[in-house]
């Protein structure tokens, strides 16, 4: 049956990709890349020749249409991102959703995302969390920091290595610099750092020691019984 899939790669480590992938990968008629140079890399790693076509957030508005066709022609399509998962800050949604709505398949496999091996090793609560992705670089990012000063569970964002001490200086002034948070970058790869503490004792270490690599940055949540446990204990 002609699918659109979703298929995590991973986010370093070129070893971390599932066997189900692979073959994926190898099977469909067309696989569509974020970044073509980056995804042939993988590709050339596990010995797979399927053609590729440039799918990314300056041309998915135009060709999303004209791809959900193509899958409910015949065709099996594969896309991923340059790392991790396909939607997840990354493009895929407006796809997979346009796809949806012509009928067409649409499956997505497990497999790598950056932010849950960052939540599971930082030490905080995991059970119940809120993912920020990406905070908005200009326009309305005062005010979405702003309004998670009272979230309870642990939140989780992701910034680039120039706007990461920006952040968690944001982040201070928001809940302040006591808040325990922990920052790893470079997740899987040869130099994969997590660097625990206070806003203030992190933000200090990034500030003497320059950011490099992609970061995902894991904020404990405000202090005080979460909505769960109070269910629990009201209950």
């Amino acid at each position: 049956m002609s699918t659109l899939y979703i298929v995590p790669t991973p986010v370093g480590n070129l070893d971390d990709i599932t066997l189900r992938a692979i073959r994926v990968l190898r099977e469909a008629d067309v696989i569509l890349a974020e970044d073509t140079r980056t995804t042939a890399v993988l590709l050339r790693r596990h010995a797979i020749d399927t053609p590729m076509r440039s799918h990314h957030k300056f041309n998915e508005h135009a060709t999303a249409a004209r791809i959900a066709g193509e899958v409910a022609g015949g065709r099996t399509v594969a896309l991923v991102s340059d790392a991790g998962t396909p939607g997840i800050s990354d493009p895929g949604f407006l796809l997979v959703r346009t796809c949806l709505e012509a009928g067409v398949r649409v499956e997505a496999l497990p497999g790598a995302t950056a932010f849950v091996p960052a939540l599971v090793q930082s030490g905080f609560p995991c059970d119940r969390f809120c993912f920020e992705g990406f905070p908005p670089q200009k326009k309305g990012r005062q005010s979405r920091l702003a309004a998670l000063a009272d979230e309870q569970r642990t939140m989780i964002f992701y910034e680039s290595p120039h706007r990461v001490v920006r952040l968690l200086g944001e982040l201070a002034a928001v809940v302040g610099g006591g808040r325990e948070v922990s920052v790893s970058r470079e997740l899987t790869k040869k130099f994969e750092q997590t660097v625990r503490g206070t806003l203030v004792e992190v933000t200090a270490h990034f500030t003497a020691h320059e950011p490099k690599g992609e970061f995902v940055v894991v904020l404990a949540g405000k202090p005080g019984r979460r909505p769960a446990e109070a269910a629990e204990t009201d209950g």
